[in-house]
């Protein structure tokens, strides 16, 4: 290849804030119902036409119509290592125009970010694995084991069209895969100046989604009625939302909670560690849910007329499990309601741990630490779930590890389904760099 050709290969901690744009300005929403969910079709043909410029050979498997999942292998060096699963989700949440600074889905780039739905949940990663592997295909470079990247549907409604339908109908796609990265980990915690925590996931809350049911007797609105489902319903769900369950520091959390008190140079009580969490600025919201189950009432639904007392009233109530503790979750739960409100689950899935150990960990750490002498990698749990739950069932051991490096004031936590969903450029390229050298050297 001439110098001139080599010259023009676009470089991909440049391509990726292009990639990264075309994606956020695909709308992917997902409602939870596939009535009113746009579908992840066009942005998985985006993903495979991108693959395939550079010559990488992507399959499209559709859970149902516009439900669409991607997965494409790259061969590595050495076939007779155990590969490794990079799994990216093309869905995003909804986004209300008139909440934001600017349009969601207009990938507008201002102050420094890119800005839209999905900059961070999860198009930034989904972006930052493209650019890493065009810029393989087109320079030859190959991986020491076989990559499979997966990008997939549903995984903001519980991942049933996406990486559970994957893992169910399509498992020999994931022959050989051992381990797995994919979102919400590697991300920068700013001590001071000099020195950054990199928060890499090794655990994640389990999943019970469920809806309480009340009955009662119908009747007009307008007589004294003592059997009122919504009455009964609204007493229960105020008792589950004023409710905190007690606190439980597992493994991953007491790891975390050590090295936040070598580095910040402060006590952590193991009978009251929300002090020290409440420290730690921005990332308390994640930190803080990590410590207990919770469960937080989402929506109300009851009645069709404003004069008529209804016969039933359904609410939905988020709850998130710390691991081993979803059966005393539900038996918690059913004190609070009493024997008269019924639970219907909409989504059961397991809390995930694993070490922080072993030659992945120690890859991640090394890409981290050559892009940024002052990262210091810490394991941590995230308080809600991805599809690592899915994956995992094929004995597949999960990290969360889509590098960034974080602006000390940006509250990242609180971009996750918020309003003016923003990534930093220049941390979009970091992710970029740190990548390209794990997967080089995983």
């Amino acid at each position: 290849m001439t110098s001139d050709a080599a010259s023009a290969r676009p470089d991909p901690t440049d391509e990726v804030v292009d990639l990264c744009r075309d994606l956020l300005r695909i709308d992917t929403t997902n409602t939870g119902d596939n009535d009113t969910s746009v579908g992840e079709r066009r942005a998985a043909e985006y993903v495979a036409a991108k693959l395939a410029e550079v010559g990488v050979d992507a399959e499209i498997h559709e859970s149902a119509p516009g439900r669409a999942n991607l997965v494409a292998r790259i061969p590595g060096t050495d076939p007779g290592r155990d590969a490794l699963l990079v799994h990216g989700h093309l869905d995003v949440v909804p986004a209300d125009p008139d909440e934001w600074s600017v349009h969601p889905f207009s990938g507008e780039i201002r102050d420094g970010y890119l800005w839209g739905r999905g900059a961070i949940d999860m198009k930034d990663f989904d972006a930052m694995v493209l650019a890493v592997v065009r810029g393989w295909q087109r320079t030859g470079v190959r991986p020491p084991r076989d990559i499979v990247l997966a990008f997939t549907a549903d995984e903001e409604a519980g991942s049933d069209y996406g990486a559970h339908f994957l893992a169910q109908r399509h498992r020999g796609l994931f022959d050989g895969c051992t381990e797995a990265i994919g979102e919400v980990g590697g991300f920068s915690y700013s001590v001071n100046e000099q020195q950054r925590l990199y928060l890499i996931e090794t655990a994640e809350k389990g999943i019970d989604w469920l809806r309480l049911h009340a009955k009662g007797r119908p009747g007009h609105g307008s007589f004294i009625h003592d059997d009122n489902a919504v009455t009964a319903l609204a007493e229960a769900v105020a008792r589950i939302g004023r409710h905190r369950f007690p606190v439980t520091v597992t493994a991953t959390v007491k790891a975390f909670l050590e090295e936040v008190a070598e580095v910040l140079g402060v006590d952590v009580d193991p009978d009251d560690p929300e002090t020290a969490i409440a420290k730690l600025g921005p990332i308390a919201n994640i930190i803080g849910a990590t410590i207990r189950s919770t469960a937080n009432p989402t929506r109300l639904a009851a009645g069709y007329k404003d004069n008529v007392i209804p016969g039933r009233a359904t609410a939905t109530i988020d709850c998130r499990s710390l691991p081993g503790q979803s059966e005393m979750l539900e038996a918690q739960l059913r004190e609070l309601i009493g024997p008269d409100i019924d639970i219907e689950y909409i989504q059961r899935q397991p809390a995930l741990e694993t070490t922080f150990d072993g030659d992945l960990v120690a890859a991640m750490s090394a890409a981290l630490r050559a892009e940024d002498p002052g990262a210091r990698p810490v394991p941590y749990m995230l308080s809600g779930g991805t599809d690592a739950k899915a994956f995992s069932q094929l004995g597949i051991r999960c990290f969360g590890f889509a590098p960034l490096r974080l602006p000390a004031d940006l509250n990242f936590s609180g971009l996750f389904h918020g309003i003016d969903e923003r990534v930093p450029v220049d941390g979009l390229q970091f992710g970029v760099r740190v990548l390209d050298r794990f997967l080089r050297s995983c």
